[in-house]
């Protein structure tokens, strides 16, 4: 085993992971956006409109943590283009690193919609009657009342999936992304030391999420600080 290939692959190596990177912070704020305009539309159940969008809602979150990743994004790669579907071109941005993007959001969205459910329950039900009393309809309860107080009981959980969406990303190699494990790929087949490539690559995600769960416990202790 031999790590001389960073001497002459690292930049490939930095490109992969700026790419992860990226891929993972865009499905963060688009996968928590979806979560929580689903979670919310599982407390709204008390009008026609209401109860249809609800079953939609738990149809959605069934499907998407009921089947494979690996399935979910050939599906919108390869599945969708075939029922005529087109993907806008976005100069910059390729097909692979949008579906990917699309794909880990919606899958994202899934997991973090049942996180903030779960938050949401855990807040005394009596805040739910407190806003009403003052005026509040329940959507207003929610946004201004319930979610705060939820929030900081669904962080750990929440830090979790993002760690996981680190993880996860890798994933998305396979449609062509060239992301830090297809860079890996690529610097395998031209250096033929599979074993020390793995190592790095293994190493830098290992950083990432280790980063990422240092910056969670900071923010987590202020938020407990400030309660």
């Amino acid at each position: 085993m031999s790590f001389d290939f960073l001497i002459d692959y690292y930049p490939l190596l930095i490109e992969g992971t700026v790419i992860t990177v990226l891929l993972a912070l865009l499905t963060v704020l688009f996968g928590t956006l979806i979560g929580v305009f689903v979670s919310l539309i599982k407390f709204y159940d008390h009008h026609i409109v209401g109860k249809v969008l609800n079953k939609v809602a738990n149809g959605y979150v069934a499907f998407f943590r009921g089947t494979p990743l690996m399935i979910q994004l050939y599906l919108l790669y390869y599945g969708l283009p075939q029922l005529g579907v087109q993907y806008p071109s976005i100069p910059g941005i390729s097909t692979a690193f949008l579906v990917g993007v699309l794909t880990l959001s919606i899958n994202s969205g899934a997991y973090v919609s049942e996180i903030f459910r779960a938050g949401i329950q855990a807040v005394d039900a009596g805040q739910m009657e407190a806003g009403r009393s003052l005026g509040l309809n329940q959507y207003q309860t929610l946004k201004h009342i319930i979610l705060p107080q939820a929030i900081k009981n669904i962080l750990p959980a929440l830090g979790n999936e993002f760690i996981v969406i680190i993880k996860e990303s890798a994933i998305v190699s396979i449609i062509g992304l060239s992301d830090l494990m297809y860079m890996s790929d690529v610097i395998r087949m031209a250096t033929f030391n599979p074993f020390g490539v793995l190592i790095v690559v293994a190493f830098i995600y290992f950083i990432l999420t280790t980063g990422l769960a240092k910056l969670l416990k900071i923010l987590e202790g202020r938020l407990n600080q400030h309660a």
